[in-house]
């Protein structure tokens, strides 16, 4: 391998991801494409990047165990949808492959039943990797429906391990049960972690314990190395700095996952009866993410819930590829099928991207048509939000907006209402005596509802990531919201896309940092009169409409 076939892997699945993203796709669809043309053109391999994806996918699954509240899976909603959509999969899907079989498509005719029952249970999963991907994208892996989906996620991978050991022909090794001391020693290793610091020695920290104890260890003993991950993360969830040492791996986990996408792209060309078989696989799809909206709504969950967990899990898992593979071994199936699954996984990622990309107003559509839900029998979190005298809402109490909450309320004396969707966070400061309540912005629902309360009239719109907040724009928008609109961003360009989409107020919350720095020095030097005007406008300079930088 040559420096050279390295540049063309970089500048083609860069150039890909570019093109996507100028067409308003998620880049990871230029990446897929990416390895489909690194295919046609026959580039040699770079035997790397398998090894590149499984790290990617294996800090992927520890930093959703550093997010993972394990009581979640307990939950009706999770353990019992994943349950029963596997049962409806392989019973429905199986039947729509053998009647494929009996109209004589190719790949299909003479499979015996056994042979079709394998490849609709390969078909029931969904990616964790894309569905993971996609929710930090939006910045909603929080959300209810967020979080919904994760946990069938997670699930479903319990139902793969499991899978594995039953067909791998041996049990796991009887070390197995030495994975019991992980915990005493994940409590040992909290007392390394809080000397670490904040740097790259922290970021080096979680790499050690994802691919050490947990990918490396899980292996050894006949388990799934990236569960290990996610056994490790959820260990050392509870740690107060688990949250930072997840975002301090983000963009090593990104940058690692570009390698999966190409993989997955490079692992075999379509002909005419494979693209034929693929698009079959492929009209799957919609059923599969409707019987989750259905059974999900039967959770007394809301439609627009059920039908955000939906679509999020409308793809399939490149674990069918494992499956296949395992098919393949005994000789269930032919390998002409392991090129069939990758073809499949790999369009069901772009269906998924397309559908998804523009999910949340159309979702406000068919969720509309849909019949009336009684919103008492609903789940507690899924019940109308009562603003009650609020005149102030503030979305998102992360740092930002709940040092927003507490300056508007004890310097303006304003009426001030929290919202979030992170259950442990709304538990924090209720402790402290805020008033937040449990929410979703991205909801038009929940702009409808704040509309007919006549005290609100300001949104602040404090979510971490500017994407959340374009989204819960547009649902103020909709929904006829005519307060004033204050945003916070982190780049300059954030702000000048809030200002030209009417947003009234748009704070870099950099600048605010600085001012607020400023103004703590000038107090303790004793310079200055009075209250500091601390306003700025979007390239941090002062102006009398600006937000106020204690905010």
């Amino acid at each position: 391998m040559t420096a050279s076939v390295i540049a063309i892997y970089l500048v083609i699945t860069f150039g890909l991801g570019g093109l996507a993203l100028a067409l308003r796709l998620p880049p990871l669809v230029g990446f897929l494409a990416a390895g489909f043309v690194l295919n046609a053109i026959n580039v040699e391999e770079v035997p790397q990047l398998d090894v590149l994806a499984d790290l990617g996918v294996t800090l992927l699954l520890f930093a959703i165990g550093l997010k993972l509240d394990v009581r979640f899976l307990l939950r009706r909603e999770v353990w019992l949808t994943t349950s029963a959509h596997l049962v409806i999969s392989v019973v429905l899907g199986g039947c729509a492959l053998w009647l494929a079989a009996v109209a004589g498509l190719s790949m299909l005719s003479g499979q015996s039943v056994q042979t079709i029952a394998l490849l609709a249970f390969a078909l029931s999963f969904s990616s964790t990797v894309f569905v993971v991907k996609l929710l930090e994208e939006r910045g909603e892996s929080h959300a209810l429906y967020g979080r919904i989906a994760i946990g069938i996620l997670v699930m479903q991978d319990i139902v793969a391990v499991a899978f594995l050991t039953a067909t791998g022909g041996h049990l796991p090794s009887p070390w197995a049960l030495t994975l019991i001391g992980l915990w005493p020693l994940t409590r040992l290793v909290r007392k390394i972690w809080n000397r670490l610091g904040h740097g790259e020695m922290q970021s080096l920290f979680g790499i050690v314990m994802a691919l050490v104890p947990g990918y490396a260890l899980f292996s050894a003993v006949g388990l799934k190395g990236d569960l290990g991950a996610l056994i490790v993360g959820v260990l050392l969830a509870s740690h107060p700095a688990s949250a930072e040492l997840a975002r301090s791996l983000f963009h090593i986990k990104e940058l690692l996952l570009v390698g999966f996408f190409v993989s997955i792209g490079l692992t075999g060309l379509p002909d005419v009866p494979t693209i034929t078989v693929a698009v079959l696989m492929l009209l799957l799809l919609p059923f599969k993410a409707a019987w989750f909206v259905v059974l999900l709504s039967m959770m007394r969950l809301r439609y627009r819930t059920a039908i955000l967990a939906g679509l999020s899990l409308m793809n399939y898992s490149e674990f069918g590829l494992i499956v296949v593979s395992v098919g393949v071994s005994v000789g269930l199936l032919a390998e002409a099928w392991l090129v069939e699954m990758s073809i499949a996984v790999a369009l069901s990622f772009v269906a998924a991207a397309l559908v998804n990309g523009r999910s949340h107003l159309m979702v406000e559509k068919i969720a509309a048509r849909l019949p009336a839900q009684n919103e008492q029998r609903l789940q507690p979190e899924e019940r109308p939000v009562d603003a009650g005298d609020a005149e102030v809402v503030v979305i998102g109490m992360g740092r930002v907006g709940s040092a927003a909450y507490q300056r508007l309320t004890e310097y303006y004396g304003m009426r001030v209402l929290g919202v979030d969707y992170d259950g442990a966070l709304i538990a924090r400061h209720a402790a402290h005596g805020l008033r937040v309540l449990e929410g979703d912005a991205t909801d038009l629902n929940f702009w409808n509802r704040l509309r007919h309360s006549e005290s609100v009239r300001m949104a602040v719109l404090a979510m971490p990531h500017h994407g959340a907040n374009v989204r819960a724009l547009d649902c103020l928008r909709e929904s006829g919201f005519s307060g004033t609109v204050a945003s916070v961003a982190r780049y300059d360009d954030e702000v000048q896309w809030a200002r030209d989409n009417g947003v009234d107020i748009a704070f870099n919350v950099y600048a605010g940092a600085g001012l607020e720095l400023a103004d703590q020095v000038g107090r303790v030097e004793g310079l200055g009169k009075g209250e500091p005007d601390t306003s700025v406008r979007s390239d941090g300079n002062s102006d009398d409409d600006g937000a106020r930088g204690g905010a």
